[in-house]
């Protein structure tokens, strides 16, 4: 009997200790997957701000989370170990070498890399966005592949403070990145829409919304006290409702959580499997 490849994925915890849905939403995400297509998958998660843990190149995939505070410059130390990987891997892919990394950033992350290449402006939203939201695709998104068998518009998570808004077309262009998803027009509010999907490469995306959060999760936090009442100050007491009703809706968050990062696994599996 053969063994299997090992297929080593990384996953970058940037939540800094607070309790959160997105990691048990990564780690639900690839248990199905490595069940389904019968793959010898394994994972190891890196507290990469609290403990100052960032891998090294050994890992296939990487999957880097959302996470709380400002995505601006802050000189920490892991913040430097963090944006050091990600020239490592860069490096990596562009040499020669045929084992390219495969890495997939979400929220915080996003904010991060969209600073790091300079792609656009970053800054407090008025009022926190949080709930089951409508993300539009754009040009280039309607051929993207980790789009394939999402509606347009499809449904996603939203919850973060911070947005990157105006994109830089000239640095889009300079790095030949493409922007693939946009926030959802909202023609009675005269403010620019915030960049919600990039592709940076064939090996590498990155989503400002939270592809990994799964219905249950997001209906126990919609239903706290807190959180309801974010949401109804925001978007109204009858858009609450309909995220409630999003949510129990299976052609929406449960399949976007069902087809983007699989999607991307995918990919990356095929890739390495020299399928690709």
């Amino acid at each position: 009997m053969t063994t299997k490849p090992e297929i080593k994925v990384a996953i970058l915890d940037l939540y800094d200790g607070i309790a959160n849905e997105g990691m048990r939403g990564f780690q639900d995400i690839l248990n199905r997957y490595k069940a389904k297509h019968d793959l010898n998958i394994n994972y190891k998660i890196f507290d990469v701000r609290r403990g100052c843990e960032v891998p090294g190149l050994d890992f296939d995939i990487y999957i880097s989370s959302g996470g709380p505070g400002s995505p601006l410059h802050e000189g920490t130390e892991w913040e430097k170990k963090y944006f050091r990987l990600t020239d490592r891997l860069e490096d990596h892919n562009l040499s020669n070498t045929t084992d390219k990394k495969h890495a997939f950033y979400v929220c915080h992350s996003f904010q991060l890399m969209c600073r790091k290449y300079e792609l656009g402006d970053i800054n407090t939203r008025r009022s926190p966005s949080f709930g089951v939201l409508p993300v539009n695709k754009t040009g280039p998104g309607l051929t993207e592949p980790l789009f394939e068998g999402l509606a347009e518009p499809f449904y996603a998570v939203d919850s973060r403070s911070w947005q990157v808004i105006n994109p830089n077309e000239n640095r889009f262009k300079e790095l030949n990145m493409q922007l693939v998803a946009i926030e959802k027009e909202r023609p009675h509010i005269d403010l620019p829409r915030a960049m919600m999907a990039i592709r940076f490469d064939e090996y590498c995306f990155a989503t400002q919304f939270h592809p990994e959060a799964d219905a249950n999760g997001m209906k126990n936090l919609l239903l706290k006290e807190d959180k309801k009442d974010e949401v109804i100050n925001e978007h109204g007491d009858v858009k609450y409702k309909e995220m409630l009703s999003h949510l129990a809706d299976p052609d929406k968050i449960s399949h976007t959580q069902q087809t983007l990062i699989p999607n991307f696994l995918n990919q990356a599996v095929m890739s390495l499997q020299g399928l690709a």
